[in-house]
Formats: C-alpha cells, structure tokens, sequence
C-alpha cells in the first residue's frame, strides 16, 4: 500500500511540474524540507529539499516572472517543458526512494507524467490564447501563465498530502488530450469533405 500511494504522490507532483515547473517543485522542496507529506533525507535525492536548491528555484521563477515576453516564445516554452519534465522525473524517484529501495523506475515515470502534462497543457494554453488574442483580449491572454502556475501548485500540494488525488489530476489530463485530438480529428474530416 504504501508503494502505491507514494507512486501516486510521484505521478501527481510530475504532473504538477509537467504544468509549470519551478513553483510546483519549490512546494514539494519546502514540505520535504519540513517533512511534512515526503521527505527526501537520506535518499539519493535529498538535495531537492537543500536551501540551495529551493533557493535555484525561487531564482528561476522570478527570473520566468521578469522574461515573461522571452519565455512566452515556442523556444522558451519548450526550454520550460524541458526542466519540467526533469524535474519531474526527480521528483518521482525521490517520493519513492523516500521509503524503497528501488527507484530508478520513477525517473521514467516521472518524465512520463510530466511529459504528458507539458503537450496537454501547451496545447490546452496555446489555443486559449489564440482565442483571446483573436478577440484583442491581451490581458485575459497574458494571464494564462499564472492559471498554469496555480493549477500546477495545487496539483503538487494535494498529491503530497493526499496522493490519491494525483488519479483525478492525471485522468483530467488524458480526458483533454483525448476530446482534443477527437476535436482535431472532426476538423480534418469536415475539411477532406469540404474538397
């Protein structure tokens, strides 16, 4: 049971940082550092609750913050999927070398659920803000990235303290991935009619 819960509570802070990636990791580092839901001393892992570390972090969200304009580019949102899913990844492995040997696995499972939530989310943004900005709703637009930031915030929070939760999150994503292919799919279609 508890291989189980601490495999969900990897899969939802993945998850988290597949979303938006340092602020997501900042919570789980701080509840880690207070033991508060996973704790990461004496694992292979124990530097992602270091000062150090949570101080990189917090660097680097104020950094995304500051360059918003930068990182707002396919490029940029692209480098951010990047360090999300490895952070996700280390994440993982760390929830499960926490309490069991074995935990290579949660690097690939890590990178799996983060992977899955960076195209979910990517798309989910990018077409949201297409809309907006086709209907001159630049403010609405702008305000995407923090949506992303607090969803991935609580996404972490909750699966630290009730790893269970990490199957609703996880099962919110495939279900947007799947109505948005069938969503694309239908769009084709009517076009190959069209000809």
């Amino acid at each position: 049971m508890k291989l189980l819960l601490d495999i969900l509570q990897g899969a939802g802070v993945s998850t988290a940082t597949g979303l938006r990636p340092f602020l997501p990791a900042l919570l789980v580092g701080a509840l880690a550092a207070g033991d508060l839901g996973v704790d990461f001393d004496g694992t292979e892992f124990s530097f992602l609750e270091s000062p150090w570390f949570l101080l990189v972090l917090v660097v680097a969200l104020v950094a995304t913050i500051f360059l918003r304009r930068q990182v707002e580019t396919p490029y940029g949102e692209a480098a951010l999927s990047g360090i999300g899913i490895g952070l996700g990844a280390l994440l993982f492995a760390g929830s499960l070398d926490d309490r069991h040997d074995t935990w290579w696995y949660g690097l690939l499972l890590g990178a799996a659920f983060a992977y899955l939530a960076t195209v979910v989310s990517r798309s989910i943004i990018g077409r949201v803000r297409a809309r907006f900005q086709s209907q001159n709703e630049t403010g609405a637009a702008a305000a995407l990235p923090i949506y992303a930031e607090a969803a991935g915030l609580v996404v972490a929070g909750l699966s630290v303290l009730f790893p269970p939760l990490a199957i609703v999150a996880v099962g919110f994503l495939v279900a947007l991935l799947l109505a948005g292919r069938r969503r694309s799919e239908q769009k084709y279609a009517g076009l190959r009619i069209l000809r």
